[in-house]
Order: C-alpha cells, then sequence, then structure tokens
C-alpha cells in the first residue's frame, strides 16, 4: 500500500485528479424491484430515509425511463488520503464553488471522488490541476 496522506497539505498536493470515462446520474428510489434491477450496475449507492439513492450510467437511467436531466462526469482524486484527514474535501468543493461549479464528493475507502455537471468537467479538471499545483508549490 503507498503511503497514505494525513495533512491537507499533503492530501492536496497529491490529489491527482484524474477525470474517469462515463456519464452518470444520482436517482432516488423506494421500489425494490427498481433498487434490485439497477444496483449490480450503480457505481455508488447510498440508503436515505426517503429511498435508495444510486448513482448510475446515464444510458442505464434513460433504458429505465428515469430522469437524465442532471448528468454528471467523475473527477477521482488519486491520493491515498487518511480516512481521518482533515482539508481535502473542503479544499477541493471550495475552489469548485469558487469557480462557479457544483460538486457531489463521494468518500470511498482508496480515493474520493467528485461528481460535478458533465458539461463542467474540463474547467473542474483545471481548477483541481491547479489547485494542487499550487499546493505543490507551497511545500508544508
Amino acid at each position: 500500500m503507498p503511503d497514505i496522506a494525513r495533512t491537507a497539505h499533503q492530501m492536496i498536493s497529491g490529489m491527482t485528479p484524474v477525470l474517469q470515462p462515463g456519464v452518470f446520474v444520482l436517482i432516488t428510489t423506494d421500489d425494490p424491484a427498481l433498487v434490485a434491477s439497477l444496483s449490480p450496475n450503480a457505481i455508488s449507492t447510498f440508503r436515505e430515509q426517503e429511498g435508495m439513492s444510486l448513482l448510475i450510467p446515464v444510458a442505464l437511467a434513460k433504458e429505465s425511463l428515469l430522469n437524465t436531466d442532471h448528468p454528471m462526469r467523475c473527477i477521482t482524486l488519486n491520493v491515498f488520503s487518511s480516512l481521518d484527514g482533515v482539508g481535502l474535501t473542503a479544499a477541493v468543493s471550495s475552489a469548485l464553488g469558487d469557480s462557479g461549479i457544483a460538486c457531489n464528493m463521494v468518500a470511498a475507502f482508496h480515493h474520493d471522488h467528485v461528481f460535478l455537471p458533465a458539461e463542467m468537467c474540463d474547467r473542474a479538471m483545471e481548477v483541481l490541476l491547479s489547485l494542487q499545483n499550487q499546493a505543490a508549490k507551497h511545500g508544508s
């Protein structure tokens, strides 16, 4: 396992954002049959009081006649950050927000993932690479 980034500086300067292939939508349902049919292709699920939220490929949503009004792309932050690390999510969401880019952060065990409007992915990559480079230049 690679070194784990623990400080905000280590996480931001080492985040190495990568735009992932595919376009996704976030849907929610309380229909158990729909959850069962979509779950095998979902890249993320989260149970909420109102129902199950699923991140699914936009093509699957279209096939299932679900809402595809907000297509998203995923940028993975390829830094192995500590699960108790502080600062990466705040820095990323603030930088994107300051640039007028909405984002949804999904933290997984190995990496953090940023879901954002599909049409904003190129600009978001520029913002995140700039943030990473700025952190790297300023040392610890």
